[in-house]
């Protein structure tokens, strides 16, 4: 019996608007799953609820305790004043920052700064220090906004290589399919 995610009636709102309604899901934990619904569906809010950044109006969350998940949110989310290096080191030694930012392409751009950085590079630097954390499930929010297509490929090699469950929020079919194959899970 493979791993799960297991959501059950799950129910978020925000004010007075339902963001979602008694969703239930089985999340696959191998390979990756793709999330896909309309904007304002509740991807993200799904995520946040998964990651336990939030707290459900209703409903029930199994399967994510005692997991170390790696995040790459819609936002860079990058500390200002920190190079590429630095941010990337914080969740990890030197040597590992080092290693993902070269394999996504930013050897010759570690030592800069964000506001020094494109928006590719930036986006490479969030995904390169989720890569850097050794989380056991990765959870990726519109992960290739901002990069080009040879960055998405490799940014995407990068992210399957880590050999663990992917979780990815996408509204391009073209960038699922650089994960290969794929499940996928209707939100909303």
């Amino acid at each position: 019996m493979r791993e799960t995610i297991s959501v059950k009636h799950l129910s978020k709102a925000y004010g007075d608007h339902d963001v979602l309604h008694d969703f239930s899901a089985e999340i696959p934990l191998c390979g990756v799953t793709v999330l896909r619904g309309a904007s304002g569906i509740g991807k993200t809010t799904l995520f946040r609820l998964l990651l336990g950044l939030e707290r459900p109006d209703a409903g029930e969350i199994r399967g994510m305790d005692g997991r170390k998940p790696a995040v790459v949110f819609q936002e860079d989310r990058l500390l200002p004043w920190a190079t590429a290096l630095e941010n990337v080191s914080l969740i990890s030694g030197e040597e590992t920052a080092i290693l993902e930012l070269s394999r996504l392409g930013l050897g010759e751009n570690m030592r800069q700064l964000p506001k020094e950085l494109s928006g590719g590079m930036k986006r490479r630097v969030a995904i390169a220090r989720a890569l850097a954390y050794g989380g056991d499930i990765l959870f990726l929010d519109e992960p290739f906004t901002g990069l080009d297509e040879d960055n998405k490929r490799a940014a995407a090699r990068a992210l399957a290589a880590a050999g663990v469950p992917i979780l990815v929020i996408t509204h391009d079919d073209a960038e699922a399919e650089l994960f290969g194959a794929y499940c996928e899970l209707s939100v909303g």
